[in-house]
């Protein structure tokens, strides 16, 4: 027994009614917002030190330093670089070795109270330092005496600061993630593809009721993962299943002036991206190389796995006005700006991102590393 179309349309309309009030009004959020407590950041957040970028800062904090401190002693060129290998071959290991073991406890280290967080920091410190004098010892580089107390305060100062940036530096990502969150959904639930999508639907209502119905279940689906509570992080086959909703809400308005090709790689499905990232790189495609044109244009979703690396592209064909003499205005690239900085915030300095003309296309190009293979 089926639905007639317009109960089909109220139950779908329903779904949308439904996750529009799970919404607070603006002042209850506002509310809530300022008498809620501070979220405490994700372990990723603040105790990641796992990642290749802070990695580098560390090292070449330390290398800095060292080189700064040998300069006071040091008579010439040849000793001060005979010192900061020497220094470097003990404070080197000291440094990796605290990051491992921070790596290791992080998911634990997140859950503590901040004056147990810094006194396991500074704890860990301590025994790096000693195993860098240790180290020093073995090798004879220090002689018959051996700086242990020195060495054990220093491993603490350095354990202590850097607790402090990682902590400062999750507590500046966390802002940031939240006004991205909020221009991403400014730019993805647009009043007009709300618009559209409905006069689309009640157009379909009386000829094609599955088509309707189909329809507003993909939009009600786009509206609950828009709305609902943010994770760190989503996998790609998540964000390519979002893009698949959208496009196919946009393939009933367009008809066949969208043209749509998917070069989906498997393999690269359990990659991790921000939440919601995919979905406004497509919108842009559509908006600009496939709503401005007569004859429609071509959208190709591409990715694909190669080692440890995920390749993620989306290109789009331009309208033949983009070559006029008069081109179309451009959009002020703030969606693209947004995707840029998610990236960093999950990946930091293994995320690439690029953007830009390639021939008589648009081609958005993302690279993001690979999660290990089970």
């Amino acid at each position: 027994m089926g639905l007639s179309p317009n109960v089909s349309v109220v139950r779908n309309l329903s779904i949308l009614s439904a996750t529009r009030l799970r919404t607070p009004a603006p002042d209850a959020q506002g509310r809530a917002a300022a008498s809620a407590p501070a979220a405490s950041p994700a372990p990723s957040a603040t105790f990641d030190v796992c990642q290749v970028g802070v990695v580098l800062r560390a090292v070449l904090f330390v290398e800095a330093v060292l080189a700064v401190a040998a300069l006071f002693s040091a008579s010439g060129l040849a000793d001060w670089l005979a010192q900061v290998a020497t220094l470097t071959g003990g404070a080197l290991p000291s440094v990796l070795l605290w990051l491992v073991a921070v790596c290791a406890l992080r998911k634990r280290m997140a859950r503590w109270r901040p004056a147990v967080q810094y006194t396991c920091a500074a704890v860990l410190g301590g025994v790096a330092g000693l195993y860098g004098c240790g180290l020093l010892r073995l090798t004879g580089a220090l002689g018959t005496t051996a700086p242990w107390v020195a060495s054990t305060l220093a491993g603490v100062l350095f354990s202590l600061v850097a607790t402090g940036w990682l902590v400062l530096r999750a507590r500046g990502r966390m802002p940031a993630a939240t006004t991205a969150r909020l221009e991403d959904l400014q730019s993805r639930i647009r009043p007009h593809f709300l618009f559209n999508t409905l006069n689309s639907a009640i157009a379909l209502v009386r000829e094609e009721p599955a088509k309707a119905e189909t329809m507003l279940e993909d939009l009600a689906e786009l509206f609950r993962q828009a709305l609902a509570d943010p994770r760190d992080s989503v996998t790609l086959a998540d964000e390519i299943g979002l893009a698949e909703r959208y496009l196919a809400i946009e393939q009933v308005r367009f008809g066949e002036r969208l043209r749509i090709r998917w070069d989906l790689d498997m393999a690269a499905g359990s990659a991790r991206l921000p939440p919601l990232l995919l979905q406004p790189l497509v919108e842009n495609a559509v908006k600009h190389g496939v709503e401005p044109s007569p004859q429609g244009g071509k959208l190709r979703i591409r990715t694909e796995r190669r080692g440890a690396r995920v390749l993620i592209e989306v290109t789009n064909t331009l309208p033949p006005l983009r070559w006029a003499e008069k081109p179309l205005p451009r959009g002020h690239g703030i969606a693209l700006a947004n995707v840029r900085d998610r990236l960093r915030l999950l990946h930091d300095v293994e995320a690439q991102f690029r953007a830009g003309l390639d021939q008589d296309n648009y081609r958005v190009r993302i690279e993001i590393p690979a999660p290990p293979k089970e």
